[in-house]
């Protein structure tokens, strides 16, 4: 059913039905076998998400924050790692998830801009191969889980390298295929089903591989690929239902 909706509804429209459903799932997944470090509430079980394909997998979708894994695995990183909770910050936030709008838009340290071509919990709409910030303008960045969706990755990139100021850092993760050397963008790979064999979703237009730090640092990044989950340990990862192997890349503007 939860894999139906993905695939059929409008995701401006997803993002509203999930805000309702968010607040009565807490209920229905009462439990205490997994755990969401970014609410700290525990459940019976998770939820199922993914479009179909590779992408498609059960247990991770959490029904009070409706964080994945790759979300809670951040909000660890950024606790453990950052400065991010306690230093002011001048941040954007690019398609901002859900399980981390409200809270970021609470703290205190933060100055705090979302931006996304459509989603209606953006401040700004547009697009990021012209970002309209002046050059320099942001400590913080967060892009996760965008550039495999837009047309031109490079140019995404050195527009998010323009707007960062130097000393910034950001956090711009993507599905990333660790068996594969080099990102597969293919302009014969045109339909749904197509791009769902070979990107592992129908609106992905490429699959990253491992030369996606080199990308980043053609961009004019330095960064860190940083193996942040595999320190937790076995019982931390399936507690919190973390995706286990996921490389997090902390890029910095020098």
């Amino acid at each position: 059913m939860f894999h139906f909706l993905l695939r059929t509804i409008p995701r401006p429209i997803l993002i509203w039905f999930s805000i309702g459903f968010s607040k009565i799932a807490p209920i229905l997944y009462y439990g205490d076998k997994y755990e969401d470090p970014i609410s700290g509430r525990t459940y019976r079980k998770f939820l199922p998400y993914g479009y179909g394909g590779r992408a498609k997998r059960d247990n991770v979708l959490c029904p009070g924050s409706l964080s994945l894994e790759r979300h809670r695995l951040l909000w660890l990183y950024l606790k453990e790692k950052t400065d991010f909770f306690t230093t002011k910050h001048n941040m954007l936030h690019i398609a901002p998830e859900q399980c981390f709008y409200k809270l970021f838009k609470a703290q205190k340290n933060l100055k705090y801009t979302t931006g996304d071509y459509n989603s209606p919990i953006a401040d700004i709409h547009f697009d990021l191969h012209n970002a309209p910030f002046k050059e320099g303008e942001f400590d913080v960045i967060f892009c996760n889980h965008v550039l495999e969706h837009v047309e031109d990755a490079n140019q995404c990139m050195r527009e998010l390298y323009r707007i960062m100021k130097p000393g910034g850092w950001g956090i711009f993760q993507v599905p990333l295929d660790t068996t594969r050397a080099v990102t597969l963008e293919d302009s014969n790979i045109k339909s749904a089903e197509d791009r769902e064999k070979h990107y592992w979703q129908k609106d992905h237009v490429r699959l990253f591989g491992l030369d996606y730090k080199d990308k980043l640092m053609a961009a004019g990044f330095e960064v860190k690929v940083d193996d942040f989950v595999n320190t937790l340990g076995a019982d931390l990862v399936d507690r919190y239902r973390l995706p286990a192997g996921e490389m997090l890349y902390l890029c910095r503007k020098a």
